[in-house]
């Protein structure tokens, strides 16, 4: 039995073997004998209509496919800039491939100059799509790319639509990170898979009510198996520390499997000086006056990893799972705060100082993941998607604050101690099932319904030193226990005739709060049903003449630490407080639009805010402290005009110009006067105007100039100082575009530090805020393997996380 066994065994490897000996593989030259790395090669069906498999060539132009059954095939091999190779391949007969040579195309190199065209401005019913596809801006990061879009403004490490901070979605994938994470993200990203940008300012149903303006990347396809990857890295230079950020990504497709992992460090050190200068007032008169000023460094390391896997199961049916995890370990999370304040009379005498030192040390973990199902229908453009989602935020910190009170000798009158240790658990669970129906060629349906539930506890322990024994401030520690439930369902209808454009959505969303203070034993309820109708019209007049209304409602939600009713104190009087009773704000959006040869566009707004929630300064008299406060004001109102253009100046220049002037209205409530209704506002103008220089024959040297300024605006009851902003960037691409380089410079003349006041009835407050603003910037970005793939990268899609 074991001779036979042994027998069989040896005839059956032979089998084996014999079943690998059908391989195809063979090297692709050029005219020169020179390999051709990364060239697209895909086997196709005899009849050429459907793919079997595809790969690309190794650096040394070697390519190899391993086939199973004998049978006829195609063989075709592509690059730019040669003429396509087509060969039909029967391994009936085993042939022995010999070297491809692939022929120069003339009129591809030529087409060359295409790949450097102008991107393009196209204007659609609910948004604005930048066609950046093969453009001048390909050899940029996503986040450059950004910076080039009409409407969008990338500065002080914010993205900003129309001064507004919009939703970061990819392939209608929304981005969830704060907005330093995002751009940290969007600078590692290659701008060679990007197809579209796309401009959303009053977003149609199908996007989630929370928050105001979208950002839609879309990314490029490509059929072809193979690996690419890239790595990045970034320096800047302020007036007192270095920055860093380094990364590596790959991404790896074969027929069936999409694989993509992202790893991000972010080493950093910062330095902030602010200045306070507090009247305080007694019997509505001057008592006293404190002058701080308060010196801030920080350091911190945030490590980021984005992992996401497709897995084809058939034509129909595709299923994935995508991860996003950012890490703030403790040993790289530190803050350093010194602040010295002078107290004068009301003879502007020195009557006092008390000086402050506080260390503080952080630590975060946010794990998101999130499992996706699309099922296609027979009908084309048919389908149903899923998605379970699942987040869980662990933040956890410790502070330790030392105060002595000097005279104006310096002598010691007291001193004082106090440590805080503060924790959040939030865990977030939400499903969701979207559907779209293509009625026919002019019309189109989709709906949707989701759920989501928030689950947060958040903890605060502070503790005080008498004479020298620790023990517990019970007046400021609770245990705070915040609970919510969202459900919404929406519809959307669209369809096009003749020279107009329609698209209008309903959606419902129906929210149940509970939050519960342990100590103060308070229970707060609240449930709200609220509908947020949208709707989109588009009338092009001609080909050079379009005209277009949008109406949409949005709400903004309370962030999670907001809501917490903690006074956090950062010395002895100062702390900030939150709100358990903080109500959504609802937004209502006008727009009325003229576009002009796809170059100018106006625009005419009306936006009207019902219960905003911001943060105030408040100085309490009495007790003379300074009181940070989450709280709802009245209501604001803008409205104003914009008005941009994107066209050529030369063939090498061409201008991007961004300007709007507006009105903007708050009505709050004096805190410190019975709540009292105030009014502030303010007429402000704000304009930006980049500038793009291309040099050389190949378009691989480019050159950036932009301009912002911003007039003084209002906010709440503050009002700010004007901004402004030059900055310059030169960009060297090499090897074929496989590695860029570039230096700059941001904020030139340093002046985007501001001064705010807010200075009404018994409340006079001035702060004066001075960061390191000014950085040289040097940057490189290497692209390997077969680099013009499309990514299958995504992010966690979900609304809930932005308020972490």
């Amino acid at each position: 039995m074991f001779k036979v066994f042994l027998a069989l065994s040896i005839f059956l490897t032979s089998l084996n073997c014999f079943a690998q000996d059908l391989v195809l593989q063979g090297h692709v030259f050029d005219e020169k004998n020179t390999p051709v790395p990364f060239a697209n090669v895909v086997l196709l069906s005899v009849d050429g209509n459907d793919i079997i498999s595809g790969t690309t060539t190794n650096e040394e132009g070697a390519f190899i496919f391993e086939v199973l059954s004998k049978s006829k095939y195609i063989l075709k091999v592509t690059f730019l800039g040669f003429k396509p190779f087509s060969e039909e391949i029967d391994l009936n007969l085993t042939p022995k491939f010999q070297n491809i040579i692939l022929k120069e195309n003339i009129e591809a190199l030529e087409g060359v100059t295409v790949v450097a065209k102008k991107p393009t401005v196209r204007r659609m019913v609910d948004r604005l799509v930048f066609n950046v596809e093969n453009s001048t801006l390909s050899n940029n990061n996503v986040l450059d790319m950004l910076n080039h879009t009409p409407g969008v403004l990338v500065h002080d490490g914010l993205i900003t639509v129309k001064n507004s901070r919009p939703t970061i979605y990819i392939n209608d994938r929304k981005i969830h990170l704060s907005s330093e994470e995002v751009q940290q993200l969007l600078e590692g990203t290659s701008g060679g898979n990007i197809k579209s940008i796309e401009v959303i300012t009053n977003p149609p149903a199908k996007y989630e009510a929370e928050g105001g303006a979208v950002l839609n990347i879309i990314t490029s396809k490509n059929i072809v198996a193979g690996y690419n990857g890239s790595v990045f890295g970034n320096y800047k230079q302020g007036s007192e520390y270095p920055k860093y950020s380094l990364g590596t990504s790959h991404y790896f497709k074969t027929k069936k499997l999409n694989t993509y992992i992202n790893f991000s460090d972010n080493p950093k050190r910062e330095y902030e000086n602010y200045r306070e200068n507090v009247n305080f007032f007694e019997d509505n008169m001057p008592s006293s006056s404190w002058q701080t000023i308060i010196e801030r460094r920080k350091e911190k390391s945030n490590k980021n990893i984005n992992a996401n896997i497709d897995y084809i199961i058939n034509d129909r049916n595709t299923i994935g799972f995508s991860s996003n995890m950012l890490f703030s370990p403790r040993k790289k999370t530190k803050s350093f705060v010194n602040s010295v304040s002078e107290v004068y009379n009301i003879n502007q005498v020195l009557d006092s100082s008390f000086v402050t030192d506080n260390r503080l040390v952080n630590e975060s973990f946010n794990l998101a993941f999130t499992l996706d199902y699309v099922h296609k229908f027979k009908k084309e453009g048919e389908k149903v998607s899923f998605n379970l989602h699942h987040t869980n935020y662990d933040f956890s910190g410790f502070q330790n604050v030392d105060t002595d009170y000097l005279f104006p000798d310096q002598s010691l009158i007291r001193d004082n101690r106090f440590q805080t240790f503060s924790s959040q658990v939030i865990r977030i669970n939400t499903g969701q099932f979207d559907y779209e129906l293509p009625i026919n060629e002019s019309s189109f349906f989709e709906a949707g319904a989701k759920v989501s539930n928030i689950d947060s506890e958040s903890i605060l322990n502070q503790f005080v030193f008498i004479n020298g024994v620790k023990e517990v401030d019970f007046d400021n520690s609770d245990t705070f226990l915040y609970d919510e439930t969202n459900y919404a369902a929406y519809a959307s209808y669209s369809k096009e005739w003749n020279s107009w454009s329609l698209k209008s959505g309903l959606r419902f969303e129906y929210t149940n709060i509970k939050g519960k203070s342990i100590t103060a034993n308070e229970l707060n309820k609240t449930n709200y049903l609220k509908t947020f109708p949208s709707a989109h019209i588009l009338y092009e007049i001609n080909e050079s003449n379009k005209i277009y209304f949008n109406y949409n409602k949005r709400i903004y939600r309370p962030r999670y630490n907001d809501l917490n009713p903690f006074k956090y104190y950062y010395n002895d009087k100062t702390y900030t407080a939150g709100d358990p009773s903080l109500k959504p704000q609802i937004d209502d959006v006008f727009t009325l639009g003229y576009e002009l040869n796809e170059d100018y566009t106006f625009e005419l707004y009306y936006r009207n805010e019902n219960n905003p929630s911001l943060q105030i300064t408040v100085q309490d008299n009495e007790k003379g402290e300074l009181i940070y406060k989450n709280t709802n004001i009245s209501q604001s109102i803008s409205y104003g005009l914009d008005c941009s253009v994107y066209k050529d100046i030369l063939p090498n220049w061409y201008i991007y110009a961004d300007a709007s002037i507006f009105y903007y209205e708050n009505e709050f409530f004096n805190i410190e006067n019975n709540n009292e209704l105030l009014k502030i506002d303010k007429w402000s103008l704000y304009t930006q105007i980049n500038n793009y220089f291309n040099f050389l024959k190949d378009n691989s040297l480019t050159l950036d100039v932009s301009y912002f300024y911003v007039s003084p605006v209002v906010d709440g009851p503050g009002e700010s100082t004007y901004l402004s902003s030059l900055n310059i960037n030169l960009k060297k691409t090499f090897w074929d575009n496989r590695a860029s380089l570039n230096m700059g410079v941001q904020d030139i003349f340093n002046n985007l530090n501001f001064t705010e006041k807010i200075k009404y009835q018994n409340q006079d407050i001035t702060f004066k805020s001075e960061k390191e603003n000014r950085l040289f910037v040097i940057g490189f970005n290497y692209k390997f393997g077969n680099f013009k793939l499309k990514s299958n990268k995504k992010e966690i899609d979900l609304k809930e996380r932005d308020r972490l």
